[in-house]
């Protein structure tokens, strides 16, 4: 696959992925979520790769979920919301090295799930995080939701959803969201301490235990999949549209008129 949406460096045992979307702070479309698929299966099954990297290009975002502009109802690619963002999420997950999180600004909405999904996350101080899924006619309804409540619990899990409330890097480390904060200049010094450290472990034991990790939260798969058929469903609606109107036109969304 030629990438047009992303940047893959493959380096003393560690593969970088980078979202290369500065335009739009990141945002995912449909391509992304492809080159990404077939970029994280590139890595996990590299023998030669002990561990993946996850970023954004540039400075202001990690990644700040689905491209607006790439969705009318549905958005622009395959599955059942037009991205394939379950097998995204799922991938992340299933390949056998460990995937951190390089988060070097906004991790927001769909970003904000990735950096979830990661094995580990080293953030930036001026890292910021946040759901933004109800303000625009959105929600994730499976990892984002149910796996992040196991991280940082279900009340503050409910918090960040239902208010759309943006937290500091030191805010979600408090909660379990991020590993450790470091000053910006040494993000990505501290990125590579954690990657030599991994690499000097073994990758099979790593792949057990991310395996055994994983199965403990399985079920959360099947939730997702029927979550995600739903909000196919939602997407349709003048409830959701609204809030990709709002966005785009650049004021607040009026959902309730729309309120069945």
């Amino acid at each position: 696959m030629t990438y047009q949406d992303i940047l893959f460096e493959a380096r003393d045992g560690v593969a970088t992925i980078t979202i290369n979307r500065p335009q739009v702070m990141n945002a995912f479309r449909g391509q992304t979520c492809e080159e990404l698929i077939h970029a994280l299966n590139r890595a996990g099954w590299d023998k030669s790769i002990g561990v993946i990297v996850l970023t954004g290009a540039g400075d202001r975002a990690f990644c700040t979920g689905g491209d607006q502009s790439a969705h009318d109802g549905q958005y622009d690619g395959r599955g059942m919301i037009g991205l394939p963002v379950e097998e995204l999420q799922s991938l992340i997950r299933d390949v056998p090295k460990p995937v951190i999180a390089r988060v070097q600004g906004y991790a927001i909405g769909g970003g904000n799930v990735l950096a979830t999904l990661c094995d580990l996350t080293i953030a930036s101080e001026k890292a910021q995080f946040g759901q933004v899924g109800p303000k625009v006619g959105s929600v994730d309804p499976g990892f984002g939701t149910a796996y992040l409540a196991r991280i940082v619990g279900e009340k503050k899990a409910r918090e960040i959803w239902y208010l759309c409330r943006r937290y500091t890097a030191a805010e979600a480390e408090r909660m379990g969201l991020v590993n450790v904060v470091v000053p910006h200049d040494q993000l990505d010094a501290e990125v590579a301490r954690w990657c030599a450290e991994i690499l000097e472990r073994s990758p099979t034991a790593i792949a057990i235990a991310k395996r055994s990790f994983n199965a403990d939260s399985e079920n959360i798969r099947g939730i997702s999949n029927m979550g995600m058929q739903a909000l196919s469903m939602y997407y349709d609606t003048e409830e959701s549209k609204e809030g990709v109107r709002a966005f785009n036109e650049k004021r607040k969304p009026d959902f309730r008129k729309y309120q069945k």
